[in-house]
């Protein structure tokens, strides 16, 4: 994929490796499992949504470190995984930004998920520890590899597969307690 310039004119603006149109294709493209990963970690619709459009106008900002074919969904989830964690740590309300040129993710007033994922799962989600919660969330519902789980994680690929195995055991056995 071509490098783009931000001007019409050779010259103007930064080099830039990412195009208004490519960043929207990876909008549309990786949107949804952005907000599925999102709504999992906070549990709540609304600031799931809040979540990844911070996520996409801080990728946006930082269109000139994206590297074309290097996980494209593992970028995006490295930069929504640091908003959830930067809302957290500070526990306020986040800031509306205007948006100077991508547009805005569409997502839709219930859960596109609801029919796979039960209220007994989300709580279940909930009891699970942070670490085991969020490796599970990014292999399982955002489709990472467990390689770009690692990588974005900056833990040993044996972590990762570690923490998948032990939530998933876990989550069965809450969901399986639940029953009961």
């Amino acid at each position: 994929m071509p490098r783009v310039t931000t001007g019409g004119n050779r010259g103007e603006g930064p080099a830039l490796a990412l195009s208004l149109a490519e960043f929207n294709a990876l909008v549309d493209g990786h949107g949804p499992a952005l907000y599925r990963i999102a709504y999992r970690l906070t549990g709540d619709r609304h600031e799931a949504e809040d979540m990844v459009q911070e996520a996409f106008r801080s990728a946006w900002k930082s269109r000139e470190s994206f590297e074309p074919g290097r996980g494209d969904r593992a970028w995006l989830a490295a930069i929504l995984r640091r908003r959830v964690i930067d809302r957290y740590r500070r526990q306020a309300p986040p800031s509306t930004f205007a948006t100077d040129g991508p547009h805005e993710v569409q997502v839709h007033d219930t859960d596109p998920i609801s029919h796979q994922y039960t209220d007994e799962m989300q709580h279940a989600l909930t009891q699970l520890p942070e670490e085991l919660r969020e490796t599970l969330l990014l292999v399982v519902v955002g489709e990472l590899t467990h390689q770009e789980v690692a990588d974005l994680m900056e833990i040993p690929l044996g972590t990762v597969l570690s923490r998948v195995s032990r939530a998933r055991r876990r989550l069965r056995e809450l969901l399986l307690a639940a029953k009961a």
